[in-house]
């Protein structure tokens, strides 16, 4: 996997969030990362643009937009690309804020998800590159190409080297994560059992526990989803479990927002272990030994390599099944 022989025609940035993680993709792929200079004024306005030329080169951008501040730089990067004649631009944003609001749920609401789909297009994305759209019809809000690429076959891989002789049940924590879970289940062998945490939402953020489609007693527990935010609900899940005669219970989300932060994980006893990707650059700093990180790395480098080959996308998805 080398873009060696095309680097004079390509490009790789990474946006201050994630430049760490674009500088392990670029070490895969054997290239460098081309430095962003980046200005910020003294009202707080920001001016990025390329340290180098973009003249008809494919220009690939890292970055995650879980922040304000990280979607305003990501437009403004992407329309002094434009300006600057790059051939066409690719965005790999590990993580998409506005997801969760991808429909009007009420009255007067905004669609902020289609929001964003246009504010990308209009500055200049020729396509996008994520993971785990909260819902994945989001990609018919976009009039590009769209790849939404699935965190649960580098999970499936740590389970296949670190977790093999244990034996999972894959629980949704909620109705609308089922299918998630029974992908995941199915990946790591088709014996798995899934089970379904029914809960009724009182508001956001707060949801109540009503029972539970589905058998734990005695099995270890995988809890799926895309998102973690406050932790909350999927802590009150684990206890339910738990409850329900559960021995281990792990809790495994593409993105860890812990907009409240680690600690109620950390004082769970409920818990036993917590893996999230890398797609929120905040992780990083959080040092618990319940605690672990599978990177995007691999898979976005391998992304890269395949999208520059114009190959399938469906090589990311090859995984062995635990025996």
């Amino acid at each position: 996997m080398s873009l060696r022989n095309h680097k004079d025609k390509s490009i790789l940035f990474g946006l201050e969030n994630q430049k760490e993680l674009a500088q392990k993709v670029a070490n895969n792929l054997k290239i460098k990362v081309t430095n962003i200079d980046k200005t910020i004024f003294s009202d707080g306005e920001m001016l990025v643009k390329s340290s180098e030329t973009v003249r008809n080169k494919k220009v690939y951008v890292i970055c995650s937009l879980f922040s304000h501040d990280s979607i305003i730089e990501l437009l403004l990067f992407i329309d002094s690309l434009k300006r600057a004649s790059a051939r066409n631009i690719v965005v790999i944003s590990t993580y998409m804020s506005y997801s969760r609001q991808d429909r009007k749920a009420s009255q007067r609401e905004p669609i902020g998800a289609k929001l964003i789909a246009r504010l990308l297009e209009t500055s200049g994305v020729n396509k996008l590159i994520t993971f785990d759209l909260h819902n994945p019809s989001i990609q018919g809000f976009y009039d590009i190409p769209v790849d939404d690429l699935r965190w649960m076959y580098p999970l499936t891989q740590y389970l296949l080297k670190e977790e093999k002789k244990a034996k999972f049940t894959i629980v949704s924590p909620d109705h609308g994560g089922a299918v998630r879970a029974r992908r995941l289940a199915e990946l790591i062998t088709k014996e798995i059992k899934i089970a379904i945490v029914d809960k009724r939402r009182t508001g956001p953020n707060i949801a109540e526990i009503v029972g539970l489609l589905g058998d734990v007693k005695d099995k270890n527990c995988i809890i799926y989803d895309d998102i973690i935010d406050t932790g909350g609900t999927i802590i009150k899940a684990a206890n339910y479990l738990k409850e329900k005669g559960a021995k281990k219970i792990y809790i495994a989300a593409t993105h860890g927002l812990f907009s409240k932060g680690f600690d109620i994980f950390e004082n769970a006893d409920s818990v036993d272990l917590v893996c999230v990707s890398d797609s929120i650059p905040k992780v990083k700093n959080i040092k618990s030994k319940k605690l672990k990180i599978i990177s995007l790395e691999n898979m976005i480098s391998k992304a890269i390599d395949v999208d520059w080959n114009s190959e399938s996308m469906s090589k990311l998805f090859e995984t062995k099944k635990i025996k």
